[in-house]
């Protein structure tokens, strides 16, 4: 056993293609859902040689998520996940190491050879996981970990860092949930995700800064990520308006309580539209555009502050931008206030984005190959877009394990003997 002592670090790329600004990079990634996965599929996006070690013949159970896609002859159908999986290699191993050394061994060498170790799997004390044990393996190792509270060898309560949780729950613990909605109706659960996909993209931040580090000459380290810490960390100024004025923010609505324009409104085509404008010279443009004298309805007296969208003048400021949304369709009042450089956002649904040709110029739509169901997809493209380096698809979702056998043979040095002594034992498949 042990034989990851012998293992010579093989460079990345190996099994992939070389591309984007990120190549040269490999990352282990290991749990399952939303956010540490997305996480790995935009460092798998721009270049980096991403592993996804899942459990055998289960796999992450973001598979199972619908609505499917299916195979051209019906045979097969995949999940949601097809879009999150592509650009991955798949390795089969179960992960309850107090219970398999083999299984161990087989990670240690997946450790020796990886970059980063980006995981959600939470429970790492119950498998037999010891971080400390894996820096000494690898001590050039970043390892991220992903969860709702953190890690108790950060700080903080651990009975608190042992709760569970999921997207919604982050949205709550992080008072996400307490701005969302109403001020006379409930907290509102933002949809699709929003805690776990903001959470995956400060995971992808993560993983960068903590490799660019050790490209620096820095050591491996241990990186926290907790789904709630990353939630609060976007209410931003709410921390400094609390803490330091007792000023707690609430949920407002459609309007933004502290300036105006800045508010949603329904247009004569029953569309929703919003309009925004901050600082005196967007409001004294946008007041033009809705066809008032900015000397009349001044600034200052009607949309600079708090006091002064409150005021009798801003109110019926704000309800004379109601009328006139009412009174226009969506578009007629985007083009519009285009030409006084005033942003108007329509609420839009996929349907309506996929049918802008503006959307398909800018190269956000993309189709690629599937192995996991034979046949072609169309998916979100590449942010951000690079212009010398960019991201692309080398693949799409292979089944649970696809890469197993090649991984362990031309990166793990196993022999094909031991490969089969090792099959059907519950450890790869």
């Amino acid at each position: 056993m042990e034989r990851w002592k012998k293992l010579e670090k093989v460079p990345a790329p190996y099994f992939i293609p070389k591309f984007g600004p990120l190549t040269g990079m490999r990352v282990l990634t290991s749990g399952s859902i939303v956010a540490g996965p997305f996480g790995a599929q935009l460092l798998a996006d721009f270049g980096a040689e991403v592993i996804h070690m899942e459990l055998p013949g289960i796999g992450d159970s973001y598979r199972t998520q619908r609505p499917a896609l299916k195979s051209p002859d019906g045979s097969k159908e995949m999940a949601a996940a097809y879009c999150q999986k592509r650009n991955k290699l798949s390795f089969a191993l179960n992960t309850n190491f107090k219970k398999n050394k083999e299984a161990r061994e087989i990670f240690y060498s997946l450790i020796k050879q990886v970059d980063v170790w980006l995981e959600n799997i939470v429970w790492l004390d119950k498998f037999g996981i010891d971080c400390k044990e894996l820096l000494k393996i690898n001590p050039k190792l970043v390892i991220v970990h992903v969860s709702g509270f953190g890690r108790p060898q950060f700080g903080g309560n651990p009975d608190i860092c042992d709760r569970a949780s999921y997207d919604p729950i982050g949205q709550c613990e992080g008072g996400y949930a307490n701005m969302v909605g109403f001020p006379d109706g409930p907290p509102i659960y933002g949809q699709p995700f929003p805690n776990d996909y903001l959470t995956g993209v400060y995971a992808f931040g993560t993983c960068c800064a903590g490799y660019i580090n050790v490209l620096n000459g820095g050591m491996g380290q241990e990186i926290d990520l907790a789904q709630v810490e990353t939630q609060a960390r976007n209410l931003d100024d709410h921390w400094v308006s609390y803490i330091n004025l007792g000023v707690e923010k609430r949920r407002v609505g459609n309007r933004v309580p502290i300036f105006q324009p800045a508010s949603m409104h329904q247009c004569k085509d029953g569309r929703w539209a919003f309009i925004g404008a901050f600082g005196k010279a967007a409001y004294d443009r946008c007041i033009e555009g809705l066809g008032l004298d900015p000397e009349e309805w001044k600034w200052e007296e009607c949309g600079a502050t708090k006091e002064a969208v409150d005021s009798p003048k801003g109110v019926a400021l704000y309800n004379y931008i109601d009328k006139w949304f009412s009174e226009r369709t969506a578009e007629e009042a985007q083009a519009h206030m285009d030409k006084y450089k005033t942003p108007v956002g329509i609420v839009k649904a996929p349907k309506d984005i996929y049918a802008d040709p503006h959307w398909h110029d800018r190269g956000n739509f993309i189709k690629y190959y599937v192995p996991a169901i034979d046949r072609e997809v169309e998916a979100f493209g590449f942010v951000p877009k690079f212009m010398e380096t960019p991201g692309q698809v080398w693949r799409g979702q292979v089944d649970v394990g696809y890469d197993t056998e090649t991984i362990m043979k031309e990166l793990l040095g196993y022999t094909e003997a031991e490969i089969a002594a090792i099959k059907g034992r519950g450890i790869i498949d």
